[in-house]
């Protein structure tokens, strides 16, 4: 063999050589090892509450709630790593947090409070104070790509979700998919609305279990019950039941309560309602939270205005402020100062903190 044919074969050999080190490593994708016998979630609401409506293509199983637990609290869905859906929604705060409005990665304030997701299995009418997502799903959905919020991108969570050790089997397990690549944000949104759907509390309230004839409500209790409900001629209606209905304690209704001044509809600062349904009528009006568990959830209103509940009694008290869609039931109430205190006493009432025992509520982690 020549010289120059010997130095040819060298070549090619070390080409062939180098060319198959760029060849993909092939990663077994197949995820068929693990079971898949998902399990319903034994969800005990209470018979007090209305009976709730759980999507068909979702139900609620011990495995979708595992992996939408681990979603909830894992700071994966954040650009940073550094938070989570959970760092809005405390478990000790009835899943809300204490601040008027809530940081994001970027240390950007919103411009709305964090509501609860507590009993949010009964929101019927939509969901966030303007009501803009109809289903949990959907609500779970957003804060991954707002840009105040978690600010990520799905297709980026997709990726870290099936590259991570442990979420494709969780994945697996809960909805029946066969390789990694079937993991998609639908599903971990699914996941997560199933979570958000055993958050249910407020069966073991005081104001429940009188109802159920297991306590009395003190005189100062009774009295604040019976303004709440308009129910005691010889005192003045605190007009609260309206937008706080028994037993949930909310309307799912949306109303304008007098917040703020506005001559006009374009006066608002924040439109609300009004800036997903695009009614002029809407403008200025928010969702009537649930009042259960109202004293774990300071501060108040959509933009955490008020620090306490006394001065929420203050405000409805006074009448609030004039606009031309402000609900008629918002007017100078004339409590005394005793009469507020006995609202107050009542609004206590609503407390439940024994989900505190349910360890499937908080971090897995």
């Amino acid at each position: 063999m020549s010289k120059s044919n010997l130095i040819f074969i060298v070549l090619i050999s070390i080409v062939l050589f180098n060319s198959c080190g760029d060849d993909p490593v092939v990663i077994d994708d197949s995820l068929t090892d693990f079971p898949y016998t998902p399990e319903a979630y034994p969800i005990s609401y209470p018979n007090s509450f209305p009976k709730p409506v759980i999507p068909i293509d979702n139900p609620t199983t011990k495995e979708g709630v595992l992996l939408g637990r681990h979603l909830f609290y894992d700071p994966i869905l954040s650009s940073d790593s550094s938070m989570s859906c959970s760092s809005c929604h405390l478990p000790h705060k009835n899943f809300t947090d204490d601040m008027a409005t809530s940081k994001g990665v970027l240390g950007q304030f919103g411009k709305r409070s964090s509501m609860s997701t507590m009993n949010s299995v009964y929101a019927y009418n939509g969901f966030f104070w303007d009501g803009r997502s109809a289903s949990l799903e959907d609500q779970a959905l957003r804060p991954v790509e707002d840009p105040i919020e978690l600010h990520e991108n799905w297709p980026n969570v997709e990726a870290k979700l099936k590259k991570h050790p442990k979420y494709p089997e969780l994945f697996r397990k809960a909805f029946g998919i066969t390789k990694k690549s079937e993991i998609t944000k639908e599903l971990a949104t699914k996941a997560i609305a199933q979570f958000e759907r055993i958050l249910v509390t407020g069966q073991n309230s005081i104001f429940i279990r009188e109802k159920q004839g297991l306590v009395a409500f003190t005189s100062d209790q009774q009295e604040g019950h019976d303004m709440f409900f308009d129910l005691e001629p010889a005192l003045p209606d605190a007009e609260c039941n309206h937008c706080h209905a028994a037993n949930l304690l909310t309307s799912n209704n949306y109303l304008n309560n007098g917040l703020d001044s506005a001559a006009t509809y374009s006066d608002f600062k924040d439109y609300g309602r009004g800036s997903v349904t695009k009614f002029p009528s809407d403008t200025g009006k928010f969702k009537a939270p649930s009042l259960v568990n109202i004293a774990l959830t300071a501060p108040y209103m959509h933009d955490g205005r008020f620090k306490t509940l006394e001065e929420v009694i203050d405000h409805y008290n006074s009448g609030g402020h004039g606009s031309p869609n402000k609900d008629n039931l918002i007017y100078n109430l004339k409590l005394t100062t005793r009469q507020k205190k006995q609202l107050l006493a009542f609004l206590h009432t609503f407390t439940d903190t024994s989900y505190y025992k349910n360890p499937d509520f908080f971090s897995p982690f």
